[in-house]
């Protein structure tokens, strides 16, 4: 039996002292492949597949707003914008990753939520994470509906091929796991598979890459250690083909 971990979500919150930068520098300090570098998470891995191309890690209070317990969706969202920023082609538009308070916006004008939606603290989720990158960058996302146990199989196997055929993050959330979580790679062998997991609920002082990867805010993660209690739903951007 495959031997699980215990994970926190996004429950603990850092106790460090929260960014200041102003809005013309605070992009300086955001980290770009926080991932690089990360070895496999076993050695008995044989199929690994992993985004290509360049993304920023987006987190808790990056830019100086204070989103803790409420804004993880939307910082998975601006890390995928920052993947379609550097990565797509000449005829998509490389406008940057959407503010917090555009992404509200964003929703309000197409209808999918009311007006009294601006400057609140409401979660969004995979479905909302679509609705933004299909209005702002012109690309479809598939939505995934996992259940636990033998879904979660046929969900590796979509992640490697969407990982291969369009490169680029995806998103993941559930219902009694709530927490947003971005995905940027999936690793395979005989002990069963991983997840490279970009969790957005650090907050506090920016830090390298090396300190996001020992402290585990980027990091492999067991398939068995996802709460076996939720289901889960996936948002793969169907960017152009690699």
């Amino acid at each position: 039996m495959e031997k699980t971990e215990c994970i926190d979500w996004g429950r603990h919150v850092c106790g460090q002292t929260p960014m200041t930068a102003n809005n013309e520098t605070w992009k300086d300090t955001l980290v770009k492949n926080a991932h690089d570098g990360l070895l496999q998470p076993s050695p008995d891995c044989d199929r690994c597949s992993v985004i290509s191309g360049d993304c920023l890690y987006y987190h808790y209070g990056c830019d100086g707003k204070e989103d803790r317990g409420w804004g993880c969706g939307y910082r998975t969202v601006q890390t995928m914008a920052s993947w379609l920023s550097f990565n797509q082609p000449l005829s998509v538009s490389h406008r940057h990753p959407p503010s917090l308070s555009e992404l509200q916006q964003t929703l309000v004008e197409i209808g999918d939520k009311p007006g009294v939606f601006l400057g609140s603290r409401e979660w969004i989720g995979t479905f909302e994470a679509s609705l933004v990158l299909d209005q702002l960058y012109d690309v479809p996302c598939r939505i995934v509906h996992v259940r636990y146990d033998k879904e979660l199989d046929q969900a590796v196997k979509d992640l490697h091929d969407h990982f291969l055929t369009h490169g680029s993050p995806v998103m993941m959330g559930g219902d009694r796991d709530s927490s947003s979580k971005g995905i940027l790679g999936v690793c395979t062998g005989k002990q069963g598979s991983y997840l490279l997991v970009m969790d957005p609920h650090y907050f506090g002082c920016p830090l390298d890459k090396k300190s996001l990867q020992s402290q585990g805010w980027v990091s492999w993660k067991a398939v068995g250690s996802l709460d076996q209690c939720s289901f889960y739903n996936l948002c793969l951007p169907l960017t152009a083909k690699k």
